[in-house]
């Protein structure tokens, strides 16, 4: 199995333990409510303006799902699922955080329910509620995966 596939596989299982069915993906309840004790509560609400892109409408959102994935893949749960070897491998950590983040915001469980009209970086920023630019390179993983 690719580590692609591995970190897809993850997204997919996380969205199952938290029991969510459809977009958009509740990130701050993820981050501060933690199953299984995955990893330590947070308070969104302590953290900085600085840390929060605030790009997009949507981007402090996305800021928020990489430092969910931060904590999913750093996790002994993300440990157990090949996550952590994945992403310390080699000279792109950050990139891999950026690709799981998406997936976590934009599962592949959800993306194959969408219509031929619906896959498409507008719709699904609006339906996912990310940026633009983030669901297009969403698109681009999976048509490269």
């Amino acid at each position: 199995m690719s580590d692609y596939q591995i970190m897809e596989d993850a997204a997919n299982s996380i969205m199952e333990i938290y029991e969510i069915d459809m977009p958009p993906v509740p990130i701050e309840t993820i981050l501060q409510k933690p199953r299984n004790n995955m990893w330590d509560e947070m308070d969104v609400t302590q953290l900085s303006g600085s840390f929060l892109s605030l790009k997009h409408r949507y981007s402090p959102r996305m800021s928020l799902t990489r430092m969910l994935a931060r904590h999913v893949i750093f996790s002994q749960w993300g440990k157990e699922h090949g996550l952590h070897d994945i992403v310390t491998e080699g000279d792109d950590t950050e990139e891999w955080l950026r690709i799981f983040a998406r997936m976590l915001v934009m599962p592949s469980i959800f993306l194959q329910d969408l219509t031929s009209s619906e896959r498409n970086p507008s719709a699904m920023s609006l339906r996912f509620e990310v940026p633009d630019t983030d669901a297009q390179k969403r698109l681009e993983e999976l048509a490269n995966s």
